[in-house]
């Protein structure tokens, strides 16, 4: 279906072992071709164990807040007009650790969890400053002044405040997505922030 022109997906599972409010994972990213087959034996389980699975189409976004505010407009709709829960664990696979994160980082109390398959907590890592700077509409040089502000790695406080907790599948010799500047950094912050 489409919400302010993106396109967006809700899985629901079978009224048999659906609940409300309808428990809800937002997955991330949602573009051309993801989620894939790859997905399917996860999403299987959550929605036999009664959870729904949704995400929007957020477009090349890297946790901007243009892309931000489409996650307010999904997140809106879900909770208003379908009864999901007012709170939501996210999934992000890749790239989609930016954009979940990103949202996230200002709205904890909407956060039940945080799952990564090898998710992208760090602009710097991926795509680099260069690559990322036209998703946020300026240059590698402003968006490197503006890192505290929208960087996720960056602003985990607010949601290790709230005991968000936090679970990653990581390999060590991931060389497009570095263990270290991502889950291994994400990790190690938020256990500083106890």
């Amino acid at each position: 279906f489409l919400l302010q022109g993106h396109e967006a997906f809700v899985l629901l599972p079978t009224q048999a072992t659906a609940t409300a409010p309808m428990p809800w994972v937002l997955y991330a990213p949602t573009l051309p071709g993801l989620p894939s087959d790859a997905e399917v034996w996860l999403f299987e389980r959550l929605l036999a164990d009664g959870i729904a699975i949704a995400g929007i189409d957020v477009g090349e976004s890297y946790g901007n807040p243009a892309g931000c505010a489409l996650y307010d407009v999904l997140y809106d709709h879900l909770t208003s007009a379908r009864g999901f829960a007012r709170r939501t664990v996210l999934l992000a696979r890749s790239r989609g650790g930016l954009m979940t994160l990103s949202w996230a980082a200002d709205r904890a109390e909407r956060i039940a969890g945080f799952a990564g398959i090898y998710p992208v907590c760090d602009l710097r890592s991926y795509p680099g400053l260069a690559k990322a700077a036209p998703a946020f509409g300026t240059t590698a040089e402003e968006l490197a002044a503006m890192l505290p502000r929208c960087n996720p790695i960056e602003r985990l406080d607010a949601l290790a405040a709230a005991r968000v907790p936090f679970y990653c599948v990581h390999g060590d010799r991931d060389q497009l997505v570095p263990l270290p500047a991502n889950s291994g950094a994400l990790a190690e912050r938020v256990r500083q922030r106890g």
